[in-house]
């Protein structure tokens, strides 16, 4: 697990945007184009602001998110409001946000991906995060999408007060590339499990046998150092 400790949130987010950059850039040298998820939360925030200053040809990128909240297109706790500066970045056609407002989002969502990236569906880049109880994206503990292995996207129940949509394990650990970024002394103890190997938790399923960098503060580092 490979993991870079930095002393600030901060640091650890430009970090972060510095390497999503460097990949971004490699896939469409190598393809003509990249492909990136984003997650949601208050952590990429950071990332999100140093990201649209670096010097990425974004006119070849698609911007796809890896979950997002059922909730209106105006509510604040959408996920995709946060990605706005990046999304006026690229061409209308490479936007993708999830269409929550459906109930046959899932589907509908998948065939997109499919559409850009091919099948299997493999993102260059896939941004994700840590909670303090192990989820990653909105694969939460003890949900049946955590054990979807069909659906390349897929609904969860409700968490944190909303019900959600999710890009499923098997599309996480095909990327090519997983950033994760993970600050605050709350994921000390699910980083720690994780970097030991000792959790079963979804982000540690996720990030088995992945192609991964963590960009992690010194607080969510304290535990990890530990035997």
């Amino acid at each position: 697990m490979d993991l870079d400790v930095y002393p600030t949130p901060s640091a650890a987010a430009h970090a972060a945007a510095a390497k999503i950059a460097e990949l971004l850039v490699a896939a469409v040298a190598t393809r003509g184009s990249a492909t990136i998820a984003l997650s949601g939360g208050r952590t990429p925030e950071a990332m999100v602001r140093q990201l649209v200053t670096l010097p990425v040809p974004w006119e070849f990128v698609h911007l796809f998110q890896v979950d997002e909240r059922a909730v209106p297109s105006d509510d604040p706790a959408r996920n995709w409001t946060q990605l706005l500066p990046l999304a006026t970045l690229v061409p209308p056609t490479h936007r993708h946000p999830m269409p929550v407002e459906v109930d046959d989002a899932d589907t509908s969502y998948a065939k997109e991906l499919a559409a850009v990236t091919g099948r299997p569906v493999a993102l260059d880049v896939v941004h994700l995060g840590l909670g303090a109880d192990g989820h990653t994206a909105s694969l939460v503990p003890d949900d049946p999408a955590v054990d979807e292995v069909d659906l390349d996207v897929a609904w969860v129940n409700a968490y944190g007060g909303h019900r959600r949509l999710s890009l499923t394990l098997p599309v996480l650990k095909r990327a090519r590339h997983q950033v994760w970024l993970v600050a605050g002394s709350e994921k000390a103890a699910a980083l720690h499990e994780m970097a030991h190997d000792r959790s079963v938790s979804p982000a540690a399923r996720a990030a088995s046998g992945a192609s991964a960098t963590f960009y992690v503060d010194v607080t969510a580092a304290a535990l990890s150092a530990e035997t």
